[in-house]
């Protein structure tokens, strides 16, 4: 039963099924639009692509690291531009998107791993609840990004 468990969440978190994978919703994504604001809209693609990076960053250096210290909130899980300063910050911050992505589905797979066990250093919070957070706070961004695209004249095509 835990193997299917681990399987399923993992799916979550990778936004399969019945969600579109950060992969497929920032593929082609145009650098020059990155930093374009839409009327009505707070968020550029680059604050969200950030904003995404920062956050799930902060939920696995929590579940691996007792001694983590997340961002000031909600300050430090956002640029202070709206641009992103290089198309070089661009590609590495959307690579360690999917780089801290792939080590938190490697900590779920993981059997040693105890995905309802609460992290000695946290207030009750296991690998499982952590998860499903990311997966959700991703979805919803990466729903975020979608309509941006849409807006923006670049929609996400078969996906």
């Amino acid at each position: 039963m835990e193997d299917i468990i681990r399987k399923q969440l993992i799916e979550t978190v990778e936004g399969k099924r019945s969600h579109i994978p950060f992969s497929r919703a920032i593929h082609q994504f145009p650098f020059d639009l990155a930093g374009k604001k839409v009327r009505n809209l707070d968020h550029t693609g680059w604050s969200l692509v950030y904003h995404m990076w920062i956050a799930q960053r902060d939920i696995l250096e929590f579940s691996l690291n007792p001694g983590h210290e997340s961002p000031d909130f909600p300050s430090g899980y956002w640029p202070e531009s709206l641009k992103p300063l290089s198309s070089k910050q661009w590609k590495e911050t959307i690579e360690g998107i999917a780089t801290d992505l792939g080590e938190m589905i490697a900590l779920i797979r993981d059997p040693k791993n105890d995905l309802f066990a609460p992290f000695p250093w946290g207030s009750g919070q296991t690998l499982f609840r952590e998860a499903i957070i990311l997966a959700g706070h991703n979805s919803y961004h990466i729903g975020q990004l979608i309509a941006l695209r849409q807006l923006l004249g670049v929609p996400v095509k078969d996906w």
